[in-house]
């Protein structure tokens, strides 16, 4: 046997390993388009992509618009397998933290909701204050926003904010505290847990909220799910952490807390579907198990949305 072949066949046995692992995969982070930051490629053909990869459910994600009605025209009308889950991100165009828009995207069955993104103010201080922040760029010139914050002067959180919650709670949805810092994000989880949210996650903890390795491990003492973007670890536009960084995340809140969304969909970067199989490769190559990878890849996120068994 040559070496060459040798090669070939271990190569043949890894993708073999990696598209198993890819049955039922969910991936609750995917920024397709139309949306105003350039997208590779629109929420039709990210469903049709995971469909064909075997994987189970796709989370559309836009900063500025509420995404259920085109998961529900998606998953009536294409036939996909894949399931498209809607949500909603309380930037300024849907009036910041804004109890009415989370009532009726809830109403009309987005299962995710993001505080504030690009329009909180920890977000907008990165950019102005931190140069090479990574984030995409508008292809259009909006009106200027208006920054936003989950807490008040004296670090209580906001009337409109608990009354988000609530809602969250009633409609039992899931709550990401977005793009806000950390220390906004200790009360606001607080917060959540006694109005009776139980579907609590952060998205990207050591980005733009900041959280240390300690906070990251206190946050998943008290239930939130650790989410981390795999465009900031495979070959991408947004790549700022190694294998060291991934294994030192999931370390700090445990296997049991931590998953992956591709976080991918912008131009010149891996399309999600991509994405998902390299964070898979990564995490094998860190010496996780299969089981161990299907948590933090399929499980959690299943869970977390309520997906059924």
């Amino acid at each position: 046997m040559t070496s060459e072949t040798t090669i070939s066949e271990t190569t043949t046995a890894r993708d073999a390993q990696i598209d198993a692992l890819m049955q039922g995969a969910v991936d609750l982070h995917v920024h397709s388009g139309p949306s105003l930051h350039p997208r590779k490629l629109d929420h039709v053909a990210a469903l049709r992509e995971a469909d064909e990869a075997g994987m189970r459910a796709v989370l559309l994600k836009d900063h500025y618009y509420p995404t259920m009605p085109i998961a529900t025209l998606i998953n009536e009308n294409m036939g996909f397998k894949a399931r498209a889950i809607g949500s909603i991100v309380l930037n300024n165009p849907l009036g910041g933290l804004n109890p009415s828009a989370v009532d009726y995207a809830l109403k009309q069955g987005a299962r995710v909701v993001w505080m504030a993104t690009a329009h909180a103010k920890n977000h907008m201080d990165h950019e102005a204050d931190k140069p090479g922040f990574k984030f995409p760029q508008n292809s259009k010139k909006t009106v200027a926003p208006i920054p936003l914050t989950l807490t008040d002067d004296k670090g209580l959180v906001r009337d409109e904010v608990k009354h988000i919650l609530d809602l969250i709670a009633e409609a039992d949805a899931v709550v990401s505290g977005g793009h806000h810092h950390v220390s906004e994000l200790f009360p606001f989880y607080e917060e959540a847990k006694a109005r009776g949210v139980k579907r609590l996650f952060l998205n990207h903890p050591t980005y733009v909220n900041d959280c240390s390795l300690d906070q990251v491990a206190e946050l998943a003492a008290m239930g939130v799910k650790m989410e981390h973007s795999v465009c900031m670890f495979i070959p991408s536009t947004f790549q700022i952490f190694d294998a060291a960084h991934l294994r030192a995340v999931v370390d700090a809140a445990g296997v049991e807390n931590s998953f992956f969304g591709t976080d991918l969909g912008q131009m010149k970067n891996p399309n999600p579907v991509e994405g998902m199989r390299q964070i898979i490769a990564m995490l094998m190559d860190a010496g996780y198990s299969d089981g161990e990878i299907r948590q933090m890849t399929t499980t959690i996120a299943a869970d977390l949305v309520g997906l059924e068994a």
